[in-house]
């Protein structure tokens, strides 16, 4: 098929994500959890932060080293940002110390305060899209906060009381919101450093995160509590906020026992609806010890992962696959990822994981999972219409927004991430018609994959990840 034909064979395919969307709307119950914060985002181009260094004289020489992806100096702040504006990439990293949290806050300031983390994204998105029942678990309530959640009454967090409320309405006086700096550029930018010229490749954004409550996954015991009623009957429980933890903690408890202690809440919480389905977002875990304790640990308990480019490679590097890990570094593409995949795959014995990586979404599955092929392919292409909506217009914020982007074709870029992938399945697993039904099967898998919507000029990319991974699996109906 030509190009040409292959956009107007997924223009057709697309047509289902309204009916997918209203689907949504018979969940009955969606818990995410554990993290939910302020972001404070700013966009910033490199003239801006070439200023920024000279008028707080910055080492030049510290931000251009290699080093640790933690910030513990007012120039480790700024060499994570070079990393990913050099890169085009996205990374987290976090602030651990509080006098660099403080010049943030008075030098580099904010365009708008948002939702942010993983559990609050996830939370406003579904609640949007219509579940019935999203409980949301924060770690910290203030009412700035939670006036950033959407004024839906479908959206529930426990107020100061230990009660269910509208998670708009609750104010945990005493409580300080959790603020997260999202720090974003565009392509095709430059800065000029150590005589040297750097351009931005692709449109993307630095999070310099500040935040001792989730640093420690604290968890509301109001909300477990709640959460352990019979009455909550979550169909869905999507899982984040763990890429905060450290090997050891401030406190001197481990992260692993952080991770052990949720796992045992969140069985729990799963007795009122046992054929619920787990996912995990995997996020950018910068600690290795708490990586790999979260595939050789949480994962066997979990039903689906999700994950970006940079997560499947800081997976492969905890999991003995080194030199797949630098393969896909040095050419990050669709052919590559996918044999990374496969490797978690046949490591963590997860049934179900998905890869949303700039224009293509990718889904991996046990044969027979109880979402089909089929599903999952309206899930994700319901996934790509909303992203695109929220990366055109900054927000989905209201219902008739989410499909904004309806009628847009898929993207070339994705047509030939699509297109390389169908070659490598081709390769290793047979003849395939991926790149117009984007669907295989075979006796041992099912892929899934989608070529996306890209936004040329898009206003946010915050919260993209979370929004592609729970769409697609909850609108996978």
């Amino acid at each position: 098929m030509s190009s040409t034909d292959l956009k107007a064979q997924w223009l057709e395919n697309y047509k289902t994500a309204p009916a997918q969307l209203d689907k949504m709307g018979e969940v009955n119950g969606l818990i995410s959890a554990f993290n939910a914060n302020v972001d404070a985002v700013i966009k910033v181009n490199g003239e801006g932060i070439q200023k920024l260094i000279a008028e707080n004289n910055l080492d030049t020489d510290v931000i251009l080293a290699e080093g640790k992806s933690s910030i513990r100096s007012n120039e480790d702040a700024i060499r994570g940002f070079l990393n990913c504006f050099k890169n085009g990439i996205a990374e987290e990293w976090l602030i651990e110390d509080v006098d660099v949290f403080e010049w943030l806050n008075k030098t580099v300031g904010y365009d708008k305060l948002q939702m942010g983390g993983q559990g609050g994204i996830v939370a406003n998105v579904m609640a949007i899209c219509g579940v019935n029942s999203v409980y949301v678990h924060c770690a910290s309530s203030p009412k700035e906060q939670s006036q950033l959640f959407l004024d839906l009454p479908n959206l529930v967090t426990t107020n100061a009381n230990g009660e269910l409320e509208q998670a708009f309405t609750v104010n945990r006086t005493g409580e300080n919101a959790l603020i997260h700096w999202i720090i974003e550029f565009d392509k095709g930018d430059t800065i000029n450093l150590g005589g040297k010229t750097y351009m931005c490749p692709k449109a993307n954004r630095f999070i310099a995160t500040y935040d001792p409550l989730n640093f420690k996954l604290h968890i509301d015991e109001n909300f477990d509590k709640c959460m352990s009623n019979e009455d909550v009957n979550p169909e869905y429980i999507i899982l984040s906020g763990y890429q905060m933890l450290h090997e050891e903690l401030a406190d001197g408890t481990k992260g692993a026992d952080r991770i052990d202690e949720s796992k045992e809440m969140i069985a729990n919480w799963r007795k009122s609806c046992p054929d619920n389905l787990l996912h995990l977002e995997v996020a950018s875990t910068q600690d290795k010890a708490v990586r790999r304790h979260l595939i050789d640990s949480l994962v066997d308990s979990v039903d689906s992962l999700g994950f970006n480019e940079r997560e499947l490679i800081d997976i492969l590097e905890v999991i003995g696959e080194d030199g797949l890990a630098v393969k896909c570094e040095a050419n990050t593409n669709s052919s590559n990822l996918f044999e990374g995949m496969l490797k978690i795959y046949e490591y963590t014995k997860c049934p179900r994981m998905q890869l949303h990586m700039f224009g293509l979404y990718l889904t991996l599955q046990k044969k027979g999972f109880k979402v089909t092929p089929m599903q999952n392919r309206d899930g994700m292409q319901l996934a790509a219409t909303v992203a695109a909506a929220k990366a055109g217009t900054g927000a989905i914020n209201s219902k008739d927004v989410l499909l904004w982007a309806q009628g847009h074709k898929v993207s070339d870029v994705g047509l030939g991430e699509l297109e390389a992938l169908s070659e490598k399945v081709t390769e290793l697993l047979g003849e395939n018609d991926l790149t117009s039904t984007g669907i295989f099967t075979d006796e041992k898998l099912e892929i899934i994959a989608v070529p996306t919507i890209l936004i040329e000029k898009p206003v946010t990319l915050v919260g993209m990840g979370d929004t592609i991974s729970s769409v697609s699996l909850v609108g996978a109906r």
